[in-house]
């Protein structure tokens, strides 16, 4: 809803290119704080108190950017609308690793496969009500009252805190809020960061997509612009697909596996539009990118979730947030690189990010013994 108004929201509030930049940095900013807000919650209430409340909040809050009638308005209801959006990244993949643990093989691709669904439903939604002139605030307020809806119904279903196995007897003197402040007792902290970092690189991969991939072919090929836009529909249209069928494989190879072959798959897509010697093998290229990136990320949000059940939610923050930052970064540096070059040299960061992937990708496999990963046939492979 927020990312198809925006030409709309735009005029209406009359703010530059260049303010609009700012904004987004402020809205990805307010999304990171909201994402390190949350993870102390989980831990403490569990996922399902703060997924349903970030849902609902967001479910409201939406209606601000669109009801803003300038920039000082706009800015405020992004910082509003980025926080609650943040918490409930957090929250409902904290709450989906919980629930896959629970289903005893892996599903995480499968729920991310459903967010990007959400994705071109709500952009052809838009798309139909502006030439329909059904109204902007309608459409707005219509898909707020259905998000509530849907809320109030999932609410209850949802997985309460997980109960843990009694803590060694510790000093009297230990406080509870000394456990709380010392959460990362027990987390093997070089694994974690490690996890954050591929992260970072994986949704900066992902964020040259979004950014940068109808760009691309235009400015590359001097194509119209609905040309450029099929590369990112395939890209997009590529990864949902795949989505969906990316479980099955984590659950036959592993998700070691499924990282490497899927870096693999995005570099060989990459260098295919970098190389393409016409539109069309550039936007084979995009597709087979998204193809790649697709089943990357959740393994890594699981693995994240699943290195520890106590403080899960501040693990799920920690890597969740890094990634945020990659997808904020990727257009930009691939921005500054493709101004004293090419945007075809620009887009190489994103083979190097999957580069470090491939190489990192022992990361996800889960330790011998750990009770705590995806307990099913080949998942710690």
């Amino acid at each position: 809803m927020w990312v198809a108004h925006i030409p709309v929201i735009t005029e209406r509030t009359g703010v530059s290119h260049d303010q609009l930049g700012g904004l987004l940095l402020l809205l990805g900013a307010s999304a990171f704080v909201g994402m390190q807000v949350c993870g102390p919650m989980i831990d403490r209430w569990g996922s399902r108190p703060s997924t349903a409340v970030a849902a609902a909040v967001l479910s409201v809050v939406i209606l601000a950017p669109v009801s803003a009638v300038n920039g000082a308005t706009l800015a405020a209801a992004l910082a509003g609308f980025g926080f609650a959006n943040g918490a409930l990244d957090v929250s409902m993949n904290a709450q989906a690793v919980q629930v896959e643990r629970r289903y005893g093989r892996p599903i995480m691709s499968s729920f991310h496969g459903f967010f990007s669904v959400g994705s071109l439903i709500g952009s052809g939604v838009v798309a139909a009500t502006l030439w329909l002139d059904a109204g902007v605030l309608a459409t707005v307020a219509a898909a707020g009252v259905v998000g509530l809806v849907v809320v109030a119904c999932a609410a209850p279903g949802l997985l309460p805190r997980e109960h843990h196995e009694p803590e060694p007897v510790r000093h009297a003197a230990e406080s509870d809020d000394a456990d709380r402040r010392r959460w990362w007792t027990g987390v093997d902290l070089r694994r974690l960061a490690l996890l954050a970092a591929v992260a970072f690189a994986l949704m900066l991969a992902e964020g040259t997509a979004y950014d940068w991939s109808a760009l691309h072919v235009v400015e590359t090929f001097g194509t119209r612009e609905s040309i450029g836009a099929i590369a990112f529909g395939a890209f997009s249209a590529a990864m949902t697909v795949a989505r969906f069928g990316v479980d099955a494989v984590a659950a036959r190879v592993g998700p070691v596996a499924v990282i490497r072959w899927g870096a693999l798959i995005g570099m060989t897509g990459m260098l295919l539009a970098v190389l393409a010697p016409s539109a069309g093998w550039a936007i084979a290229g995009w597709t087979v990118f998204g193809v790649g990136l697709a089943g990357l990320i959740p393994q890594i949000f699981t693995a994240a979730g699943n290195l520890t059940t106590a403080s899960s939610g501040r693990a799920i923050s920690m890597v969740v947030g890094c990634g945020y930052l990659g997808m904020l970064a990727g257009p930009a540096v691939v921005g500054f690189i493709s101004s004293r070059s090419s945007l075809s040299v620009g887009l190489i960061i994103a083979i190097a990010a999957l580069v470090f992937a491939a190489a990192a990708a022992g990361v996800v496999r889960a330790p011998a013994g750990d009770g705590g990963g995806r307990r099913s046939g080949g998942m710690t492979h």
